[in-house]
Protein backbone atom coordinates (compact mmCIF):
# COMPACT_ATOMS: atom_id res chain seq x y z
CA UNK A 1 0.00 0.00 0.00
CA UNK A 2 2.75 2.60 0.61
CA UNK A 3 3.95 1.95 -2.83
CA UNK A 4 0.15 3.02 -3.74
CA UNK A 5 0.44 5.81 -1.97
CA UNK A 6 3.84 6.76 -3.03
CA UNK A 7 2.73 6.85 -6.48
CA UNK A 8 -0.53 8.68 -6.00
CA UNK A 9 1.09 11.58 -4.71
CA UNK A 10 3.22 11.76 -7.73
CA UNK A 11 3.06 14.90 -10.53
CA UNK A 12 2.22 12.82 -13.21
CA UNK A 13 -0.70 12.44 -15.69
CA UNK A 14 -3.79 10.97 -13.68
CA UNK A 15 -3.82 8.12 -16.43
CA UNK A 16 -0.47 7.12 -16.08
CA UNK A 17 -1.27 7.23 -12.23
CA UNK A 18 -4.26 4.52 -12.73
CA UNK A 19 -1.70 2.15 -15.19
CA UNK A 20 1.48 2.15 -12.47
CA UNK A 21 -1.41 1.74 -9.87
CA UNK A 22 -3.21 -1.99 -11.07
CA UNK A 23 -2.70 -4.61 -9.84
CA UNK A 24 0.29 -6.63 -10.42
CA UNK A 25 -1.97 -10.02 -11.56
CA UNK A 26 -1.93 -8.58 -15.02
CA UNK A 27 1.77 -9.41 -15.19
CA UNK A 28 1.10 -13.59 -14.93
CA UNK A 29 -1.64 -13.20 -17.04
CA UNK A 30 -1.54 -16.18 -20.14
CA UNK A 31 -2.69 -13.79 -22.72
CA UNK A 32 0.51 -11.45 -21.82
CA UNK A 33 2.90 -15.02 -22.63
CA UNK A 34 6.51 -13.71 -22.46
CA UNK A 35 7.42 -15.99 -24.90
CA UNK A 36 5.57 -14.07 -27.98
CA UNK A 37 8.01 -12.44 -30.39
CA UNK A 38 5.75 -9.51 -30.44
CA UNK A 39 8.23 -6.80 -29.40
CA UNK A 40 5.49 -3.46 -30.17
CA UNK A 41 2.11 -2.92 -30.41
CA UNK A 42 0.40 -0.15 -32.34
CA UNK A 43 -2.80 1.14 -31.68
CA UNK A 44 -5.31 2.48 -33.85
CA UNK A 45 -7.25 4.85 -32.18
CA UNK A 46 -11.09 5.07 -33.17
CA UNK A 47 -12.42 1.70 -32.15
CA UNK A 48 -9.73 0.41 -30.71
CA UNK A 49 -9.09 2.72 -27.60
CA UNK A 50 -12.44 4.49 -27.92
CA UNK A 51 -15.38 4.80 -30.10
CA UNK A 52 -15.56 8.05 -31.25
CA UNK A 53 -17.02 7.37 -34.30
CA UNK A 54 -21.08 8.50 -33.75
CA UNK A 55 -20.02 11.24 -32.04
CA UNK A 56 -17.51 12.57 -35.27
CA UNK A 57 -19.64 11.41 -37.46
CA UNK A 58 -22.91 14.00 -35.50
CA UNK A 59 -20.31 16.80 -35.39
CA UNK A 60 -19.94 16.22 -39.09
CA UNK A 61 -23.76 16.51 -39.82
CA UNK A 62 -24.08 19.58 -37.96
CA UNK A 63 -20.99 21.25 -39.99
CA UNK A 64 -22.96 20.32 -43.25
CA UNK A 65 -26.10 21.64 -42.03
CA UNK A 66 -24.37 25.05 -40.69
CA UNK A 67 -21.96 25.59 -43.22
CA UNK A 68 -23.70 24.38 -46.63
CA UNK A 69 -27.48 23.86 -45.17
CA UNK A 70 -27.26 20.42 -46.27
CA UNK A 71 -28.66 17.30 -44.76
CA UNK A 72 -26.54 14.29 -44.54
CA UNK A 73 -27.03 11.16 -42.76
CA UNK A 74 -24.34 9.57 -40.29
CA UNK A 75 -24.21 6.63 -42.67
CA UNK A 76 -22.91 9.23 -45.25
CA UNK A 77 -19.30 9.01 -43.63
CA UNK A 78 -19.28 5.19 -43.15
CA UNK A 79 -17.07 4.42 -46.67
CA UNK A 80 -14.44 7.27 -45.27
CA UNK A 81 -14.20 5.48 -41.71
CA UNK A 82 -10.83 5.15 -41.10
CA UNK A 83 -9.34 7.25 -43.96
CA UNK A 84 -8.77 10.93 -41.75
CA UNK A 85 -11.04 13.82 -40.95
CA UNK A 86 -10.02 15.18 -44.55
CA UNK A 87 -11.51 12.33 -46.39
CA UNK A 88 -14.03 11.76 -44.01
CA UNK A 89 -15.50 15.44 -44.84
CA UNK A 90 -14.50 15.02 -48.55
CA UNK A 91 -15.96 11.91 -49.41
CA UNK A 92 -19.51 12.99 -48.23
CA UNK A 93 -18.76 16.55 -49.86
CA UNK A 94 -18.34 14.91 -53.26
CA UNK A 95 -21.17 12.47 -53.11
CA UNK A 96 -23.36 15.86 -52.86
CA UNK A 97 -21.49 17.75 -55.21
CA UNK A 98 -20.27 19.95 -52.24
CA UNK A 99 -17.13 21.93 -51.99
CA UNK A 100 -15.37 22.25 -48.67
CA UNK A 101 -13.71 25.60 -47.48
CA UNK A 102 -10.98 24.01 -46.02
CA UNK A 103 -9.18 23.77 -43.58
CA UNK A 104 -12.64 25.77 -42.01
CA UNK A 105 -14.85 23.33 -42.31
CA UNK A 106 -12.83 20.84 -40.49
CA UNK A 107 -11.65 22.68 -38.17
CA UNK A 108 -15.69 23.75 -37.13
CA UNK A 109 -15.87 20.12 -37.30
CA UNK A 110 -13.29 19.42 -34.66
CA UNK A 111 -14.96 22.45 -32.64
CA UNK A 112 -18.25 20.70 -32.39
CA UNK A 113 -16.83 17.25 -31.51
CA UNK A 114 -14.93 18.51 -28.66
CA UNK A 115 -17.47 19.76 -27.74
CA UNK A 116 -19.91 16.83 -27.94
CA UNK A 117 -17.71 14.21 -26.53
CA UNK A 118 -17.20 15.55 -22.79
CA UNK A 119 -18.24 13.24 -20.48
CA UNK A 120 -19.47 11.38 -23.40
CA UNK A 121 -16.62 9.76 -24.54
CA UNK A 122 -15.53 6.73 -22.64
CA UNK A 123 -12.49 3.71 -22.87
CA UNK A 124 -13.68 1.03 -24.86
CA UNK A 125 -13.46 -2.68 -22.62
CA UNK A 126 -10.14 -3.72 -21.30
CA UNK A 127 -7.85 -1.24 -22.79
CA UNK A 128 -6.62 0.40 -19.58
CA UNK A 129 -5.80 -3.05 -18.41
CA UNK A 130 -4.28 -3.99 -21.46
CA UNK A 131 -1.91 -0.92 -21.87
CA UNK A 132 -1.12 -2.19 -18.51
CA UNK A 133 -0.15 -5.46 -19.20
CA UNK A 134 1.69 -4.62 -22.74
CA UNK A 135 3.82 -2.34 -20.61
CA UNK A 136 4.24 -4.79 -17.53
CA UNK A 137 6.26 -7.28 -20.08
CA UNK A 138 8.27 -4.35 -21.59
CA UNK A 139 6.57 -4.24 -24.49
CA UNK A 140 6.64 -0.69 -26.62
CA UNK A 141 3.98 1.19 -27.28
CA UNK A 142 2.50 3.70 -30.07
CA UNK A 143 -0.61 5.10 -31.52
CA UNK A 144 -1.08 5.50 -35.23
CA UNK A 145 -4.58 7.39 -36.16
CA UNK A 146 -5.79 8.93 -39.40
CA UNK A 147 -7.04 11.82 -37.17
CA UNK A 148 -5.41 15.35 -36.56
CA UNK A 149 -3.44 15.47 -33.45
CA UNK A 150 -6.67 17.68 -32.06
CA UNK A 151 -8.64 14.95 -32.26
CA UNK A 152 -6.41 12.40 -30.93
CA UNK A 153 -5.60 14.72 -27.57
CA UNK A 154 -8.88 15.22 -27.00
CA UNK A 155 -9.66 11.47 -27.32
CA UNK A 156 -6.82 10.70 -24.93
CA UNK A 157 -7.81 13.57 -22.29
CA UNK A 158 -11.64 12.17 -22.40
CA UNK A 159 -10.41 8.46 -21.83
CA UNK A 160 -8.18 9.18 -19.16
CA UNK A 161 -4.91 8.12 -20.89
CA UNK A 162 -1.70 10.50 -21.86
CA UNK A 163 0.42 10.86 -25.20
CA UNK A 164 3.37 10.33 -22.19
CA UNK A 165 2.19 6.91 -22.00
CA UNK A 166 3.01 6.09 -25.65
CA UNK A 167 7.11 5.72 -26.86
CA UNK A 168 5.16 7.47 -30.02
CA UNK A 169 1.73 9.08 -31.43
CA UNK A 170 1.43 9.57 -35.17
CA UNK A 171 -1.08 11.55 -36.94
CA UNK A 172 -2.24 11.20 -40.18
CA UNK A 173 -1.15 14.69 -40.89
CA UNK A 174 2.35 13.58 -40.46
CA UNK A 175 2.14 11.87 -43.72
CA UNK A 176 1.30 12.07 -47.16
CA UNK A 177 -0.30 8.85 -48.05
CA UNK A 178 -3.06 7.53 -46.08
CA UNK A 179 -4.43 4.28 -45.28
CA UNK A 180 -4.13 1.82 -46.74
CA UNK A 181 -1.10 2.58 -47.96
CA UNK A 182 1.46 1.55 -45.03
CA UNK A 183 3.13 5.16 -44.32
CA UNK A 184 1.51 5.55 -41.27
CA UNK A 185 2.61 2.71 -39.13
CA UNK A 186 5.78 2.12 -41.04
CA UNK A 187 6.55 5.96 -39.74
CA UNK A 188 5.36 5.00 -35.86
CA UNK A 189 7.24 1.88 -35.83
CA UNK A 190 10.56 4.22 -37.17
CA UNK A 191 9.87 6.82 -34.26
CA UNK A 192 9.44 3.76 -31.61
CA UNK A 193 12.40 1.86 -32.65
CA UNK A 194 10.37 -0.70 -33.69
CA UNK A 195 11.39 -3.72 -36.12
CA UNK A 196 8.06 -3.64 -38.23
CA UNK A 197 8.11 -7.69 -38.32
CA UNK A 198 7.75 -7.63 -34.82
CA UNK A 199 5.00 -5.23 -34.84
CA UNK A 200 1.02 -5.94 -33.73
CA UNK A 201 -1.04 -3.41 -35.23
CA UNK A 202 -4.38 -3.41 -33.67
CA UNK A 203 -7.59 -1.84 -35.72
CA UNK A 204 -10.97 -1.87 -36.37
CA UNK A 205 -11.55 -0.70 -40.23
CA UNK A 206 -10.08 -2.91 -43.36
CA UNK A 207 -8.46 0.29 -44.79
CA UNK A 208 -5.88 0.02 -41.71
CA UNK A 209 -5.81 -3.44 -41.55
CA UNK A 210 -4.26 -3.74 -44.72
CA UNK A 211 -2.19 -0.67 -43.84
CA UNK A 212 -0.20 -3.21 -41.71
CA UNK A 213 -0.63 -6.00 -43.83
CA UNK A 214 1.52 -3.51 -46.62
CA UNK A 215 3.98 -2.56 -43.66
CA UNK A 216 4.92 -6.41 -43.26
CA UNK A 217 3.34 -6.23 -39.78
CA UNK A 218 0.22 -8.65 -38.23
CA UNK A 219 -2.92 -7.43 -37.41
CA UNK A 220 -5.59 -7.82 -34.92
CA UNK A 221 -8.81 -6.82 -35.83
CA UNK A 222 -11.11 -4.95 -33.46
CA UNK A 223 -15.20 -5.71 -34.60
CA UNK A 224 -16.02 -2.26 -33.28
CA UNK A 225 -16.95 -0.75 -36.49
CA UNK A 226 -16.67 -3.92 -38.99
CA UNK A 227 -17.60 -7.24 -39.12
CA UNK A 228 -15.07 -10.49 -38.67
CA UNK A 229 -16.11 -11.16 -42.11
CA UNK A 230 -14.83 -7.82 -43.58
CA UNK A 231 -11.76 -7.48 -41.11
CA UNK A 232 -10.70 -11.31 -42.18
CA UNK A 233 -11.29 -10.37 -45.89
CA UNK A 234 -9.01 -7.62 -46.15
CA UNK A 235 -6.23 -9.49 -44.44
CA UNK A 236 -6.51 -9.21 -40.16
CA UNK A 237 -4.60 -12.01 -38.58
CA UNK A 238 -6.70 -12.02 -35.39
CA UNK A 239 -9.66 -10.83 -34.28
CA UNK A 240 -11.61 -10.11 -31.11
CA UNK A 241 -14.45 -7.80 -29.97
CA UNK A 242 -12.06 -5.53 -27.90
CA UNK A 243 -8.60 -5.40 -25.88
CA UNK A 244 -10.84 -7.28 -23.26
CA UNK A 245 -10.68 -10.59 -25.16
CA UNK A 246 -7.53 -10.64 -27.16
CA UNK A 247 -7.38 -14.51 -27.98
CA UNK A 248 -4.48 -16.71 -26.89
CA UNK A 249 -3.47 -17.16 -30.19
CA UNK A 250 -2.14 -13.77 -30.77
CA UNK A 251 0.49 -14.56 -28.33
CA UNK A 252 1.41 -17.58 -29.08
CA UNK A 253 2.12 -16.44 -32.54
CA UNK A 254 -0.25 -18.91 -33.96
CA UNK A 255 -2.57 -17.31 -37.05
CA UNK A 256 -6.00 -18.73 -37.98
CA UNK A 257 -7.38 -16.95 -40.81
Amino acid sequence: MLLFEAIASLPIPSGLKQILMMPRIWCDNKSMNTKSSIQGIIFDMDGVLCDSEPFIAEAAVRMFAERHGLVVKPDDFRPFVGMGEDRFLGGVAEKYGIELDMPSDKDLTYAIYLDIIRGRLHPLPGVAEFVAGCRRRGLKLAIATSADRVKLDGNLREIGLSPDMFDACVTGNEVRRKKPAPDIFLTAARKAQMAPTAVLVIEDAPNGIQAAQAAGMRALGITSSFSDGALRAAGADWTAPDLEDVPQAVWDGNIHR
